[in-house]
């Protein structure tokens, strides 16, 4: 009864391995057919050909550097200094020393040029006051009518220059114009005898100066 039993059993497991390796061989199969053609390339033969290297030159060496030149300073012929025109020898001897004093004189100190004194400026010089005619002798100024102008009953005018003193009196006289010699001399002579001035000044003090003195002669005034 046992042997039975697994004599059974083993006969359905047989089938279903077949029926897998059957399913599986398909699908196999299947893949190879659907699968796309595949080209294998192969490279062209490498031909090798001899070269003979033995007429080429060496290379040169890699670290071959160009000489550097050295810097050659530029020489030239130094100048020469002209005689002079002048003989400079001289015969005069300076002495020197080596000695240094110890102390060194004092500095002298410059002289005091005591308070400082301010100027005044300078006064002023007064004005000069001109001469005036001294009125206790102002009828003494007109002249005598010259007799020879009377008779021919004539004008006169006479114009001149006098030089009064410190005293009022007249020193000097110029004439400026006249009329007539005749009315001219009259006038001289009674300006240095008779007319009488205050003298100018200047700051109180009486100087010399000139005045221009006219006389008029009128022959209806010495009838």
């Amino acid at each position: 009864m046992h042997a039975d039993s697994r004599y059974h059993a083993s006969a359905p497991r047989s089938v279903s391995f077949g029926a897998a390796l059957a399913i599986n061989g398909a699908i196999l199969a299947g893949m190879i057919f659907a699968a796309p053609n595949i080209v294998v390339l192969k490279d062209p033969p490498v031909v090798m050909k001899p070269i003979d290297v033995r007429d080429r030159p060496p290379p040169p060496p890699e670290d071959e550097t160009k000489p550097v030149e050295k810097f050659q300073p530029h020489t030239s012929t130094p100048p020469v200094a002209p005689k002079p025109l002048v003989d400079t020898n001289s015969t005069t001897n300076i002495e020197t020393t080596t000695k240094i004093p110890d102390t060194l004189p004092p500095i002298e100190k410059p002289a005091d040029p005591g308070p400082i004194r301010t100027i005044d400026p300078p006064t002023p010089v007064p004005a000069l006051i001109g001469a005036t005619t001294d009125p206790r002798y102002a009828q003494d100024f007109q002249p005598e009518y010259p007799a020879q102008e009377m008779r021919a009953q004539r004008d006169g005018l006479v114009t001149l220059r006098v030089l009064i003193g410190t005293d009022g009196r007249v020193k000097a006289v110029e004439p400026v114009s006249a009329t007539s010699d005749a009315f001219f001399a009259v006038t001289r002579r009674q300006a240095l005898g008779k007319w009488r001035f205050r003298p100018a000044s200047r700051g109180g003090v009486a100087e010399e100066s000139w005045k221009t003195m006219t006389v008029r002669f009128r022959i209806e005034d010495a009838r």
